[in-house]
Parts: structure tokens; sequence; C-alpha cells
């Protein structure tokens, strides 16, 4: 074992998702922790987002309904799912979202029952518009604590190279290369 002397340097270690060309297509990247949803985190959520829907916010009534008791708002779980990927894969090395697709609930989830999400890479190619970025396409799935899925989602993002990262912390990446 090596122990650090005063004349050592420390050497910083950045956390950071994946860059375009470390990301492995076909792979399955399987993200934690899970997160438990409460009864807060769907108020919060459903009320800040203005959706009135009587399911989320409303006990009473959502006692009434087939699954007897109140669900959480589907845009919490996919928000929830889509940053469950981020510390892993995209931090600091998305350029932006260009979309979602195939956005599917196919089974409810409920206040304290905890989301497990995996990305499976779908597709990586170079961009065709930005040079040193790439596209990669990301399978995301939502699983509840008993593995049901609960939510799935494509998702379409460019990604940084590292030369291009580079350049951008630089200031070598042209106001031009953004357009």
């Amino acid at each position: 074992m090596r122990y650090m002397s005063e004349q050592d340097e420390v050497r910083e270690i950045h956390e950071r998702g994946l860059y375009f060309e470390e990301l492995d297509a076909g792979a399955v990247y399987v993200h934690s922790p899970g997160r438990t949803m409460t009864e807060a985190d769907n108020v919060l959520f459903t009320t800040l987002s203005m959706n009135t829907q009587a399911l989320h916010l409303d006990a009473a009534f959502a006692a009434t309904q087939p699954f007897g008791r109140r669900v959480m708002n589907s845009m919490f779980t996919l928000a929830t799912m889509v940053g469950q990927s981020v510390s892993q894969l995209t931090q600091g090395t998305l350029m932006g979202q260009l979309g979602l697709t195939d956005v599917r609930f196919p089974h409810p989830l409920f206040p304290g029952d905890t989301l497990y999400t995996q990305t499976h890479i779908v597709d990586l190619r170079p961009s065709n518009s930005r040079p040193g970025l790439g596209v990669a396409t990301f399978s995301h799935v939502g699983k509840n604590q008993d593995g049901i899925t609960v939510a799935e989602a494509t998702r379409v993002c460019l990604m940084f190279t590292r030369e291009a990262h580079q350049k951008l912390q630089n200031g070598s990446f042209g106001e031009d290369d953004w357009l």
C-alpha cells in the first residue's frame, strides 16, 4: 500500500458520463441506486406540472378506480427513469437531447414502489451535421421492485467526443460549430 506524502500532487478525478466513443453499442447499462417513489413526490410533481388528474392527487377518488389507490404521475416516472441514467452515461458529455419516442407505461407505478432503470445502447453514429459529435440512441427500461416493467422510452442524444469536449473547454470549439 502506498501512502501520500506532503510532496505528492493530488490528482483530481471528476465524475462524468461517457464520451461518444466510450459508449458500447449493444451493451446494457444498469443504473443504481433505485428510487423509491413517495406520496410527496407524486403530489409535488403533479402540482408543479399543473396536472390536475385526480388519480395522482385525490386518494378518495383514486380508491374508487380500478387500481384502488393513487398511481404515480407517468411523467415523473419518465423523468426519473431518464434521470437515473445521467450520472453513468451523459453527465457532462451530452450536448443535447434530440428526442424521445416509443414512450410506454405498460404497468402502473405506485407510491412506495422502487424504480430501477437499465439502458441499452441501440445505435451509435457520427453526427452528419456537427463534426466531432455523435448521435446515440438509448432504450431505457424502468422496472419496479418486483421486476415488472413500468416504463420504456427510446431517447436520442447528441454526445460529445472527448476531442470536441476538450476543444470546447479550451475555447477552440467555435460558435459556428454550434449552429
